[in-house]
């Protein structure tokens, strides 16, 4: 009871905080504030010292009723220079804002800190909040797509799923995740924040930004910083929604009843059910059970926020709710959202606290048999109807022995019974920081990450055909709950002093802990009483538990120094300890050097068009303990009965061998970076090259299975990667005259290549029909697919013969038969044939983004795509493998039926080595997508008589055109969910089983501020 009374004391305290002041003789005082471009609306306009405020409407104009005659005015607007004017009694002051170049270079967020963008010496991409809100997302994660190079994210079209995100590429064979930090608390996500709450987003890529979180570094760092209230800002409220449909109009072309007849008839495999007469009403069925899966779902999202402050304290609180509907039937997601930031400084003093809390539910993709949705809407009968009120439960499926397959009926196993993953997800903090003698800084912070979840799943008995292929005579209820707490303490000491005019220095002291516990209770039972009750019972019953903790210890220190700006220096020095390595390998070091020369600061440069121009370059290294927890201690497992003298007796046996030789995972970083300014930042430029190396990769190694261990793997240090890339971000900004433009593009490549495996030939992964499709060996990329090469279909037994003449008598393959490679040249086809044919990961990652204003119009235009990354297309396998009387692609009524009638697809029912993993399967997946489209008219404030500072209207469409020669529905390959929502690892990455697809949306959106 006491530590749930100390949370709900802990959050209590979250929410404590706002603000209050004052008056005297009155005056009424209003003009007009512009810039070198003429009105500047949105500029805040405060009393000094209170509360009391406004925002210029669009034509710049203010009005300040009843203000004290002796009053100073403070007019602040962010990348201008704050100016404050005595009023002296005054009853109209016009301001001119003056551009603030210091203020245009940007403070930006670093580990621990922040950096004047002109003083940062590493790989770091901006993400201002407009770019993130332009887009309506589920997810916060899936704003990061194409917003800056070197970020590849792989988005999944399942509502509430998150996506797939990598900084610079595949580093290791392990968890390739960046580490988020939420301000300041190093975070499990971002998935559930508002994307409306968040101020900007930080990516931190090279070891000078990222080895200052040590072990936590080497996927890169994403630091979200959200939103607070400003310093001298009268209170604000802004209301923002819209309301739209999301649907997916790419269809596979499959077999209609009449086709699918006629091709069952011509390769002899007729089933009763088209045969017999008692079956005939079936055949006047056509049912398209891809347009029985998919819909036009709903998308609504509505926010609110309040902010404000004054000089002692500032304040945000904001809500927001949104829900989408799958494209696919029965699933959704559906989430609130609350926060609360506030600051409260008292002389020297500052404390504050930061504070979101999450609802969410996701109603996700079901699967069946190991199929996906999509993949049953390709195979099953198209003469079936979906319902039949005859049959158990509501549904007609297909039954083995009169329809000759076994695929299930998609719309039955989405919509019967009902499947959902609810959580509730807190995360904040509570600081407090202190200023000795203006150089000295100490703050103490500690942050809080919170989830708990429960996922369940309920199945009421059905039998959907005449033999019960696809039947259950029981309900089904599965029951998972969990408890996730992650708790951080962070103390820091900052000394920062300038010295001999130009010599300048930063130096930091940091100390900090996280501990991360997990539980978690997972149940299941059924009933063969009743479908109405959903609830756990002995009957079947089956449980089981966990629990983990774990430990990570720091301490950094780190030197920034820099000379007139001109030249700039910075190093760290952190050193961990993780639980998850044996006592005499937990401690590791991770250290970084970095430096760079601000050519644009030198005086041979006065006068140029450069006002930034920018070399810089770091090397350190980071590390990585991205592993289960206890590896290094072998473990037992409980859940197992032996009969002992007739009677069942629960067992206990080796779960794996533990390694206490375990040590971290370490990346060596090297990065080089050129910064361009041209015209006072009209035109940006960014370069970068990185090299990174990893040593000492955690891998699981397989085991013999005569060992006995039901875990047949050890996680050892035996392996090598290099990754090596470009990127670069080129800007342009035109904002003279009523039309103003702007537009950025950004694009990265990525190259990867295992060094060493630590003598392991090679790591399986993936596997498909029998077969490992993907799998990790030297020389090669990361989870590359391997399988065949073919070249084209046997057309006569001659060709045959040329190619097996090992076994020139075999007759399993036959005329119409894939042609496989014989890559050894040995006269047969076997494993030893087998090399890379595809590569998952792109060459190539872009994004494009097109801002343009014409009066009160806007409009922006966000374009990304994927160059050089393969698909494995496991749905090629349904639509053309022909294996069994499954539905298929219209492409085999196109099939081999003869000497040359096709070189592509093989003969029906044909060897079983036509459905080996080949090169038949893989596809490129290059795609240029059409991400957002927005055009939106903003209103004049005397439209409304000035009751609104802002009121704007938009129309947006997301994924509209997609160019791409991929044949599947969507090239873009994310996380397939099946087995109640359980990713696949990453072996997985770019594989096709019937994914759920993006769709297309179109929105019509409202914003408004008072």
């Amino acid at each position: 009871m006491g530590k749930y009374l100390l949370k709900f004391n802990f959050l209590m305290l979250l929410f404590f905080c706002q603000l209050s002041l004052a008056q005297d003789n009155k005056v009424t005082v209003s003009g007009t504030v512009e810039d070198s471009a003429g009105p500047l609306p949105g500029v805040n306009v405060i009393v000094k010292g209170t509360s009391t405020g406004v925002t210029t409407d669009f034509d710049g104009r203010y009005v300040l009723e009843d203000i004290p005659a002796g009053s100073t005015l403070v007019f602040s607007y962010l990348s201008f220079k704050t100016q404050e004017i005595p009023l002296n009694s005054r009853t109209e002051i016009n301001v001119t804002m003056e551009s603030d170049t210091q203020s245009l270079e940007d403070v930006v967020v670093v580990g621990y800190g922040t950096q004047n963008r002109s003083e940062v010496t590493g790989a770091i991409s901006s993400i201002d909040s407009e770019e993130i809100a332009s887009v309506p997302v589920a997810t916060a994660d899936q704003a990061l797509q194409g917003r800056a190079p070197g970020v590849n994210v792989v988005n999944s079209g399942a509502p509430g799923n998150s996506p797939v995100v990598s900084i610079r590429g595949l580093g290791t064979p392990n968890n390739n995740s960046p580490l988020y930090v939420i301000d300041g608390i190093i975070a499990s996500g971002m998935g559930d924040l508002n994307p409306n709450d968040i101020e900007n987003i930080q990516v931190l890529k090279d070891a000078a930004t990222t080895a200052v979180y040590g072990s936590k570094g080497s996927n890169g760092v994403v630091l979200i910083t959200t939103k607070k209230g400003k310093g001298t800002q009268k209170a604000s409220l802004n209301f923002d929604a819209y309301s739209g449909v999301n649907f997916v109009s790419s269809r596979y072309n499959v077999l209609n009843t009449q086709q699918y007849i006629q091709y069952l008839d011509e390769i002899d495999a007729t089933p009763t059910r088209v045969s017999d007469p008692q079956y005939a009403d079936f055949i006047n069925n056509d049912t398209d059970w891809q347009d029985e899966i998919f819909r036009g779902g709903l998308m609504q999202s509505y926010n609110l926020a309040l902010s404000g402050g004054n000089e002692n304290s500032n304040y945000r609180f904001s809500g927001g709710y949104l829900e989408q509907e799958g494209a696919i039937i029965e699933t959704g997601y559906e989430r609130f959202n609350f926060r609360a930031n506030s600051n409260f400084h008292f002389g020297n003093l500052t404390i504050g606290e930061t504070l979101g809390v999450s609802f969410d539910e996701q109603n996700p993709e079901r699967d069946s048999g190991g199929r996906s949705i999509i993949e049953h809407a390709i195979k099953i009968s198209p003469y079936l109807p979906v319902y039949n009120a005859d049959n158990l439960g509501g549904f007609q499926g297909p039954s083995s022995s009169i329809d000759g397959q076994d695929a299930e009926n998609p719309v039955r196993v989405q919509t019967l019974g009902n499947a959902s993953n609810r959580s509730v997800n807190i995360i904040g903090s509570l600081f407090a920081e202190y200023v000795f003698f203006d150089k000295i800084t100490f703050k103490s912070q500690v942050g809080l990450d919170y989830s708990n979840f429960k996922n369940t799943n309920f199945i009421p008995s059905y039998r959907d055909d005449e033999t019960s292929t696809n039947s259950t005579p029981y309900a089904q209820i599965t029951k998972n709950t969990g408890i996730y707490q992650s708790l951080t303490y962070t103390n820091s000491l900052t000394y920062k002093d300038s010295f001999l005019e130009n010599h300048n220095i930063e130096f930091l002291l940091l100390s900090e802990q996280q501990t991360i516990k997990n539980e978690s209770i997972n149940a299941s039972s059924r009933n063969e009483i009743s479908d109405e009750v959903e609830q756990l019972s002995l009957e079947g019953a089956n449980l089981g538990s966990s629990s983990s903790e774990y430990v990570r210890i720091g301490y950094l220190g780190r030197l920034n120094y820099n000379y007139d700006k001109k030249y700039l220096f910075a190093f760290s020095l952190r050193r961990d300890a993780s639980s998850r390595f044996g006592q005499s390998n937990r401690w590791g070091w991770f250290t970084s050097v970095s430096a760079g020369w601000n050519l644009g600061r030198e005086r041979f440069m006065d006068g140029s068009i450069f006002n930034n121009l920018k070399l810089r370059g770091s090397w350190g290294t980071t590390g990585n303990d991205n592993i289960g927890d206890y590896r290094y201690s072998s473990t037992l497992l409980t859940n197992f009965i032996y009969p002992i003298g007739g009677n069942p007796v629960q067992g206990t046996t080796a779960n794996g061998l533990g390694n206490a030789d375990l040590k971290w995972e370490e990346t060596e970083m090297r990065n080089i970076g050129l910064d361009v300014g041209i015209n006072n930042n009209q035109f940006t430029l960014s370069l970068e090259y990185y090299n990174n190396k990893s040593d000492d990769l955690l891998i699981d190694r397989p085991l013999a299975y005569s060992l006995g261990y039901n875990d047949p793997v050890i996680t050892e240090n035996v392996g090598s990667v290099k990754t090596h890339g470009l990127e670069a971000n080129l800007g342009y900004n035109d904002y003279d005259g009523d039309f103003t433009w702007s537009a950025n593009l950004n694009f990265g490549t990525s190259k990867n290549e295992v060094i060493s495996l630590g003598g392991v030939p090679s790591i399986p992964g993936a596997n498909f029909e029998g077969e490992f499709v993907s799998r990790i060996s030297v020389g090669e990329p990361l989870f590359y697919f391997y399988g065949y090469k073919t070249n084209g279909i046997y057309q006569t037994q001659e060709e045959i013969e040329e190619v097996l003449t090992a076994n020139p008598d075999q007759t399993a393959v036959k005329p119409g038969d894939v042609r496989y490679v014989d890559i050894n040249n040995d006269g047969q086809i076997n494993s030893d044939d087998k090399v890379k044919i595809g590569n998952p990961y792109p060459d190539f990652t872009f994004g494009f983004n097109f801002n343009a204003n014409y009066k009160n119009f806007d409009l922006n235009l966000f374009v990304n795509g994927s160059i050089g990354n393969d698909v494995f297309n496991t749905n090629i396998y349904d639509l053309e493998g022909m294996t069994r009387p499954f539905n298929a692609g219209t492409q085999v009524l196109n099939r081999w039926t003869g000497p040359g009638t096709s070189n592509s697809i093989p003969r029906a029912l044909g060897a079983t080595q036509n459905t080996n993993a080949s090169d038949r399967y893989v596809e490129d997946g290059s795609y240029t997508r059409l991400r957002n489209l927005v055009i939106g008219y903003s209103f004049p404030s005397e439209f409304f008589n000035d009751t609104f500072s802002k009121f704007r209207v938009y129309l947006s469409g997301q994924n509209l055109l997609t160019l791409t020669d991929y044949s599947g529905l969507d090239p873009e390959i994310g996380r397939i969910s099946l087995n109640n929502g359980a990713a696949r690892d990453n072996f997985e990455l770019g594989i096709d089983r019937g994914n759920y697809p993006q769709p297309k949306s179109v929105q019509i959106g409202l914003q408004v501020a008072f």
